[in-house]
């Protein structure tokens, strides 16, 4: 997987606009009332192409929402927290329970002006629980559920249920096609 890195040292006027004016709208979102119109346009000034039937619920800290793509049926809850430098995809049907992080960027160890990038992908009908830590370059599969509190530190497969931290695989969750012991 490839790694980006950008020095944070070195952004171009037009990119410090631009983060400034996403921190003043998600502070604007934060502040207000839930389920209005007023909300719904700020959510979708954050998130232009967040899918269809998608929720996202307040307080949100978002840094690079241009690198957030959003599916369809999306539910994420309260508090969440999205580093967003190196892209964070998050398919159709997921849900992202309370205080989620999803973190695709870190700081380089011998420049810390630096951030190395690596993109996050929550694939469809995931489930991640509350208060999850998803780290850079992270994959969770298609249907897979990550446990309250967990830090995954590497890809999860589909239909695969982990926990803790860091986060280890705990079983597999059964298709409806599968065999019934």
């Amino acid at each position: 997987m490839d790694e980006r890195r950008i020095d944070c040292a070195r952004q171009s006027p037009e990119e410090l606009a631009r983060a400034r004016e996403l921190e003043q709208t998600v502070f604007r979102l934060n502040h207000t009332l839930p389920m209005t119109p007023e909300y719904d346009a700020l959510l979708r000034r954050i998130f232009p192409d967040m899918g269809e039937g998608s929720v996202v619920r307040s307080p949100l800290t978002v840094v690079r929402a241009h690198e957030v793509r959003i599916g369809r049926r999306v539910v994420v809850m309260n508090g969440c927290l999205m580093m967003a430098a190196g892209g964070i995809t998050i398919d159709d049907d997921a849900l992202i329970a309370a205080n989620v992080q999803l973190i695709s960027n870190n700081h380089d160890l011998d420049d810390r002006a630096v951030i190395t990038c690596r993109p996050v992908h929550i694939g469809r009908r995931a489930w991640i629980g509350a208060g999850a830590t998803i780290l850079p370059g992270v994959t969770v599969g298609e249907g897979s559920v990550v446990g309250a509190g967990s830090v995954v530190t590497r890809d999860v497969p589909p239909a695969t249920i982990v926990a803790g931290n860091p986060a280890r695989i705990v079983r597999h969750i059964p298709s409806a096609s599968d065999p019934r012991p």
